[in-house]
């Protein structure tokens, strides 16, 4: 009976998948225009995107005054089953935005206003930030240094055990806060500035006018959702290693629907500049690129799958060596870094 509570607290993996060829998705994205040029019409922008935002904002505007007067016990709950399934809808509109794809590529200012404004429910300052880290996961994915993504050494020592995984599920929200501006931290940008100013302020009028309760709501929806929630299931589903020779994983389920379709992640790191709602789209046009792929239809038992199987867990994800130095990987303008350089 010792032996086995013991083995809740053990792990049969110690170290990530390291690869020392190329991302798949370059290659592939190349691949498929070559013989479907026609998918470069799904490229843009998409207004449904932020019509979506303004409408769950505005719903969780009227929820955290619905709940001003409402049992702690209730808004756990809400915060949980409302809450919780809005806020990371929300999170992942942020998604959208960090690859512009509300407004274009062409109106990036209206792409940061409306992530401001998508961002107050969350009751945290998160889309300019999320945007600098996450674009370099697209662009430098499995990078050791650059890609902020993947888990750290630590993160793998302390949580690859059965009991270790469940709170390395729970506590993903403050890992991803926390992990990006302590493994490679950056300057602070004016944008940045704004997007906690304007999220201090929102919060400081819930709390006036609302209650401590109404923001409380707002802040579990975000911690709740984010960690041990059918959503979250995303978060691993992404590109933890299920299937070995594979990094990216796609989910063709029905939380789709309310989640900008980022499921179909696949092709979302094939094309990141064609919007959630066109990617199903992208499979259609290109069913052999995708059809055989290994992929995910639960996220709850994606979420099973990581807690309970003994290979999986921090560690099972793929990574490559840098060839950034680490002053290069912190600057926002590396174009600028690399002429000066010529000019020497």
């Amino acid at each position: 009976m010792a032996t086995e509570f013991l083995d809740l607290f053990k792990s049969n993996k110690n170290d990530f998948y390291w690869e020392a060829t190329d991302e798949p998705h370059a290659s592939r994205r190349k691949q498929i225009l070559a013989k479907y040029p026609q998918i470069k019409k799904l490229m843009g922008h998409d207004p449904r995107i932020a019509a979506q935002l303004v409408i769950m904002v505005f719903v969780q505007l009227c929820m955290s005054y619905l709940v001003r007067d409402m049992s702690w016990m209730e808004i756990a709950f809400l915060s949980y089953v409302v809450g919780g399934t809005l806020n990371h809808s929300l999170s992942l509109g942020l998604h959208e935005i960090a690859h512009n794809l509300a407004f274009g590529a062409h109106r990036p200012f209206a792409n940061r206003l409306i992530g401001f404004f998508a961002n107050l429910p969350l009751g945290v300052p998160a889309s300019i930030t999320f945007r600098k880290y996450h674009l370099d996961h697209h662009k430098y994915q499995g990078d050791e240094l650059i890609d902020v993504d993947l888990p750290t050494k630590i993160e793998g020592i302390l949580f690859s055990s059965l009991v270790g995984k469940f709170f390395f599920i729970v506590l993903q929200p403050l890992f991803y806060c926390l992990r990006p501006v302590i493994v490679l931290p950056k300057k602070i940008s004016f944008l940045e500035i704004l997007n906690w100013t304007i999220q201090i302020v929102f919060d400081s009028a819930i709390f006036y006018f609302f209650g401590i309760k109404s923001l409380v709501y707002l802040w579990l929806g975000t911690l709740l959702g984010l960690g041990l929630h059918p959503v979250a299931g995303h978060f691993i589903a992404e590109h933890y290693v299920f299937v070995k020779g594979f990094e990216t994983y796609s989910y063709y389920g029905p939380l789709n629907l309310i989640t900008f379709n980022v499921g179909y992640h696949n092709e979302h790191h094939d094309f990141p500049n064609i919007p959630g709602y066109r990617l199903p789209e992208v499979k259609k046009m290109a069913p052999e690129f995708y059809d055989n792929l290994p992929c995910h239809h639960s996220w709850i038992k994606v979420l099973y799958d990581f807690i309970t199987c003994s290979e999986m867990g921090p560690y099972a994800r793929v990574k490559r060596q840098t060839k950034y130095s680490r002053e290069w990987a912190q600057t926002s303008d590396r174009q600028s870094m690399i002429e000066t350089k010529k000019d020497k």
